[in-house]
This record gives C-alpha cells, sequence and structure tokens, in this order.
C-alpha cells in the first residue's frame, strides 16, 4: 500500500489508502482574506494562531500555510512590495516558526514562488508535505530539485502550459507525466499526492464524476495517493456545505486519500469521521464515538469549535498523529 508520511517535530501523520482520510486545513491563506492580508502586514498574527488552534481541534491533522498575502499599504512606500518574490519568502518562514510554537502536526507549505517554498523548508520542523508542483517544464525544474534536495513529499496539480483541461483523460496525462519526471530525480511514486482538480458541478455537471473516475484512476495505475481543494466542487452555489459534506465521503470511496479543506466547519467533518468508520478506517468505530460527544455539545449549543477544542483539550478530541518510532 502507497503510503505517504509526513512528520512534525513529535507526530508522524501517513496518507494512505488503508488510513484515516487527512484533513489537511486551509484557513491559514491570506488569498481572498483581506482582514487576515491587513494583519500580516502590520505584523499581527492572531488570526493566523487562533486559525491554527481552532483547525487541529476540529479534526486536521496537516495545517496548509500559504503566504500569498498583498500588502497595499507597503507597495505604495516601496515598489518592491508589489513582487511575491520579495514578500512570500520574508513571510512563509514567520508563519511557520508561529504555527509551530503552538501545534504539533505536520505541515503543507504553499506558495506559487519558489523562494517562499524553499524559506517554509528550511524553517520546517519534521517533514512537511510541499504544495505544489504542476506539469509547466519551468515548474519541474523549479520545485522538483527542492523536493529532492529536502526528501519531502509534494502536491502535484493536474495542469501544464497549457492551462486546465476540462478532459479528465489530459489530467491524468499530466499527473503521469510528473510522475514519471519526479521519478528521473530520483523522487518516489509514494512521495507524489496528485491533485486531479475538481471542478465546479454548478458549471460542469460531470465534475463530480470525472474526481472519481480519475481519482480510481491514479489509484490503480499510478499508485499514488490523491488530494483536492474540497470546496471547489461547490464554487458559486448556494448551501456550499452541504455539497462538500456528500462530495468528501463519494471521493473517500473512489479512494481519495487527502483534502485540503476548512475543517471548522461540522457537516463536513461529520462526513469524513461517518466515512471513515464506514471505510473501516475507525476500528472499533473509537474515533466516531469520541466526536459525538463533540456532536452532542454542539446539540446543547456549544459552537462545533469551542466544543472540539474543549474535547481535545479532555484528551476526547481528533485523532492524534502516531509518535514518530525514534531508532
Amino acid at each position: 500500500m502507497t503510503r505517504t508520511v509526513l512528520e512534525s517535530k513529535s507526530k508522524t501523520v501517513v496518507i494512505g489508502f488503508d488510513e484515516p482520510f487527512c484533513v489537511i486545513g486551509e484557513r491559514i491563506n491570506p488569498t481572498g482574506r483581506k482582514k487576515l492580508a491587513a494583519e500580516l502586514e502590520d505584523g499581527n498574527f492572531s488570526t493566523v494562531e487562533k486559525d491554527a488552534l481552532e483547525q487541529v481541534a476540529c479534526g486536521a491533522t496537516v495545517l496548509d500555510i500559504n503566504s500569498g498575502a498583498v500588502f497595499t499599504k507597503k507597495m505604495a512606500e516601496d515598489p518592491r512590495y508589489a513582487d511575491n518574490n520579495f514578500v512570500e519568502p520574508m513571510l512563509m518562514p514567520e508563519l511557520v516558526k508561529r504555527v509551530q510554537a503552538l501545534v504539533d502536526v505536520p505541515l503543507c507549505i504553499d506558495s506559487s514562488v519558489p523562494g517562499a517554498l524553499e524559506a517554509g523548508l528550511e524553517a520546517c520542523e519534521g517533514r512537511p508535505l510541499l504544495n505544489s508542483v504542476t506539469g509547466e517544464e519551468e515548474r519541474l525544474e523549479l520545485v522538483l530539485p527542492l523536493v529532492k534536495k529536502y526528501n519531502v513529499p509534494v502536491v502535484a496539480i493536474s495542469n501544464d502550459d497549457t492551462g486546465i483541461s476540462e478532459d479528465p483523460e489530459v489530467r491524468f496525462a499530466v499527473a503521469k507525466k510528473i510522475v514519471e519526471r519526479a521519478a528521473d530525480f530520483g523522487i518516489p511514486a509514494h512521495d507524489i499526492v496528485v491533485d486531479p482538480l475538481v471542478m465546479p458541478v454548478g458549471a460542469m455537471g460531470s465534475a463530480g464524476q470525472q474526481v472519481f473516475t480519475l481519482v480510481r484512476r491514479l489509484r490503480e495505475e499510478l499508485g499514488v495517493n490523491t488530494t483536492c481543494g474540497a470546496s471547489n466542487i461547490s464554487f458559486g452555489l448556494p448551501h456550499r456545505h452541504g455539497i462538500n459534506a456528500a462530495f468528501l465521503p463519494m471521493a473517500i470511496g473512489a479512494g481519495m486519500t487527502s483534502a485540503i479543506m476548512n475543517p471548522v466547519r461540522q457537516v463536513e467533518m461529520e462526513a469524513i469521521r461517518a466515512a471513515n468508520f464506514l471505510m473501516n478506517h475507525d476500528p472499533n468505530g473509537g474515533e466516531w464515538i469520541r466526536f459525538s460527544r463533540v456532536l452532542e455539545a454542539v446539540e446543547q449549543g456549544t459552537p462545533f469549535a469551542e466544543a472540539s477544542a474543549a474535547a481535545a483539550a479532555s484528551g476526547r478530541g481528533g485523532r492524534e498523529g502516531r509518535r514518530r518510532a525514534r531508532g
């Protein structure tokens, strides 16, 4: 079985076909969050710290750290701040250090800027996931050497120089190309986590079916783990969380092994916990029973994040990552 191993300072999380679904918390991302970007520009990391603690309490076993902030005030004073290649390599290590000081879970270092990826890798304890590489030749030549140098797994996104294809055959071919190019660098397939790209179902009625078929092929033909931006499936639609909550167990049933998502949403996390149990990735339903205590507190009026934090603090919360074996 394919196993992608991630590590923090003292914990190990395994993404795998026979493992519980890996929830990668998405909230530490200033893209589209003007308030968070403004806080970061002022050197205020309070929302980052709150999001880190809250996401782990709610069940994230990995946290995505994205440094794509736009510093509008500083940009007006210094034109260098208009360039992400200047901003992100400075911001990323600070984000990593702040989060690592609060929570002990593996990280996913997320940026389109190679300099920020390397800065994050240098600041990171353990073995993070690198997000991401695409099938574009320039990107492959920039990112795969970092993957090899730091011996980390990488998210491979199924688009290339031609953009994002609506044809699932093309997206599969791009994923295969990335896996093969990674092998040229000595990077094994178990360290490639493919994002087959989820299209919005509101714009393409077959989007869900396409992803489920792609995930099965990626597992059976390439032997790789998979991930996605889960909320993409519901983009532009009302009551998005209900769609997401239906999509995630179906993707899990097709073989998807992780997702970058918001773990603070009860309905999605309830669906994932139930899917783990139904897929026999929750022996004897122990985690479901622990999670049910959170649901009972919510039924009594406690907000989900607060109930999750209380359960985690009392040792009844989400699944803990494994302790790393010491040789």
